[in-house]
């Protein structure tokens, strides 16, 4: 291998979902920077990868990034690994990957898990064209966020958590309405998943109804319709 950073996807719930060529790198480059390394550590031991392991998350990257690009420069090779999922998407990365293209290094990403693609895929909205807003804003900015995601002309794909799920829900009823149609997937690709459709209303009474949802959870918001544009002039 030469100086490479390899940006490497890992399994999101079913550890079966990591593909050979993911292992393969792992097992190869000199170092993997991992946003927590127990929870890394557990998945290379799965598959007895022991290649050494460093941290690399939202709390250090901006003091930490030099360092590596520097490795890199000088001919290591980096795999790039995040807790579940690719890299860069809604988790570190970005900093890094940034950094190794102005540097001129060679990055490889490889396919492989996200939580947004099955979520989408199987919501049945049309996924021809989308727009990923990933997680919202907590405060400042989450109003006008809700508001654009409301005069969508795409299907919207948003990551939220258990504890904020019916806070989110209400709101998309309030700012969307509540015949807009949507999906919240959670637990993907893990032994309790499964996929809420109907209107916003709809799926916020069974989660209410439920006491709320556990785990990680995708949400996939209808896009605003020609008759709802019209509407609203």
């Amino acid at each position: 291998m030469s100086a490479t950073l390899y940006v490497v996807p890992t399994p999101v719930g079913n550890l079966d979902d990591m593909t050979f060529r993911a292992i393969t790198v792992l097992k190869e480059v000199d170092l993997i920077l991992a946003e927590d390394t127990r929870t890394t550590g557990k998945l290379t031991a799965h598959f007895g990868i022991e290649t050494p392991k460093q941290s690399f998350h939202m709390h250090n990257e901006h003091k930490v990034v030099q360092r590596y690009i520097s490795q890199l420069q000088g001919g290591s090779t980096i795999a790039l690994v995040s807790d579940a999922g690719t890299p860069g998407i809604s988790d570190p990365g970005f900093l890094l990957i940034r950094g190794a293209v102005e540097a001129g290094i060679e990055i490889i990403t490889l396919p492989g898990a996200t939580a947004f693609v099955p979520a989408l895929v199987s919501s049945g909205l049309p996924c021809d064209t989308f727009y990923f807003e990933g997680f919202l804003p907590p405060k400042k900015g989450r109003q006008s966020k809700l508001q654009q995601i409301a005069s969508s002309a795409s299907t919207v794909v948003l990551y939220e958590s258990p504890h904020k799920i019916i806070k989110t829900l209400g709101q998309i009823v309030a700012f969307c309405g509540s015949d807009r149609p949507i999906a919240l997937s959670r637990e993907i690709s893990k032994k309790f998943e499964e996929t809420l459709r109907g209107s916003a209303a709809d799926v916020l009474a069974q989660v209410e109804e439920r006491g709320g949802v556990k785990g990680e959870i995708v949400l996939i918001i209808g896009a605003q319709t020609k008759q709802e544009r019209k509407e609203k002039g």
